[in-house]
């Protein structure tokens, strides 16, 4: 599931435009997925997490801060209440998201994190109903309870290897999800006023900066200095498992509407459990197999309710 703020209206599209854009949320789930397999091959050259995501964001500004500046000029100036929003969300939504979960990916496999990050619907679901009041009903409390034992039984699965730092890392990972619901849930009317295209672009840089100064303020600038494979696979990480994914998700979104391009969205963590297995040499079981069942199942039923 990408990460992005995204409109949910949509006109009616033809059977091309609908297998067109499905195509596009598809490689786009599956590209976003893949960052968590990139970074566990950064970690292999023992950069830490605040390494990792600043080179993550060194790649990708420079395309988001050309977006922001094309829309800053052709836009409507933001209030400043909105400046300070975007502040915030940015911060929480791929600031701190990101970094919890790139902390958590050093202590977890690929598969479980890529299963509780899918959750983040069900986050937005129950911090709806106790800010705004809004009542769950037991179709929805039924695919809450399905997903969250999927995620039990893989974590249950995980643990039996006997390391400790699991618990931790799976901890660091559903921070993640819960921080970027919270992102996901300031954005739904700042979207209809700014557009998404334009929301996104500017959390972004908002988020780069925090990633790029924590670097500096953390690390010795000597840790600039790293392998070419680094260098690499950091590319890879901010063009292909950030950028693309982002325009990706919101080109699918403009053709096909949110609610299909979210169920296109659940590809993901089946890609990314295979992956895992092909590029990591992470086992699948049965386990692992039926866990990830029970998480489609319950998002999938909460993707049938507005």
């Amino acid at each position: 599931m990408s990460k992005t703020a995204i409109d949910t209206s949509v006109a009616p599209v033809t059977r091309p435009a609908q297998f067109a854009g499905l195509s596009i949320a598809i490689g786009g789930a599956i590209l976003f997925s893949t960052k968590a397999i990139v970074a566990k091959l950064l970690y292999r050259y023992h950069i830490d997490a605040v390494t990792l995501i600043a080179f993550r964001m060194l790649f990708s500004f420079p395309v988001f801060a050309g977006v922001a500046l094309w829309k800053m000029r052709t836009g409507p100036a933001l209030s400043k209440g909105d400046r300070w929003r975007l502040v915030v969300l940015g911060l929480l939504g791929y600031y701190l998201s990101s970094y919890l979960d790139f902390l958590g990916l050093q202590f977890i496999s690929v598969g479980l994190e890529r299963l509780i990050l899918f959750t983040t619907p069900t986050f937005v679901l129950l911090m709806t109903a106790l800010v705004f009041k809004r009542r769950v009903n037991g179709a929805q409390w039924a695919a809450l309870a399905l997903s969250y034992c999927g995620i039990v039984l893989v974590f249950l699965h995980d643990l039996q290897g006997g390391s400790g730092s699991i618990a931790a890392g799976s901890l660091l990972v559903l921070g993640s999800a819960v921080a970027y619901a919270v992102y996901l849930l300031g954005t739904g009317e700042m979207v209809k006023r700014i557009g998404s295209l334009r929301l996104v672009a500017y959390a972004m840089c908002v988020s780069s900066a925090a990633c790029i100064g924590q670097f500096f303020l953390l690390r010795p600038v000597s840790l600039l200095v790293q392998p070419v494979q680094v260098y690499g696979l950091s590319f890879v990480n901010g063009l292909f498992c950030t950028i693309f994914p982002v325009f990706m998700t919101m080109a699918a979104v403009q053709r096909i509407g949110a609610p299909s391009a979210s169920q296109a969205g659940m590809i993901g963590p089946v890609s990314t459990l295979f992956l895992g297995w092909a590029l990591l040499g992470e086992p699948i079981t049965a386990i692992q197999l039926g866990g990830t069942a029970l998480v489609l199942g319950g998002i999938y039923m909460l993707s049938l309710k507005k």
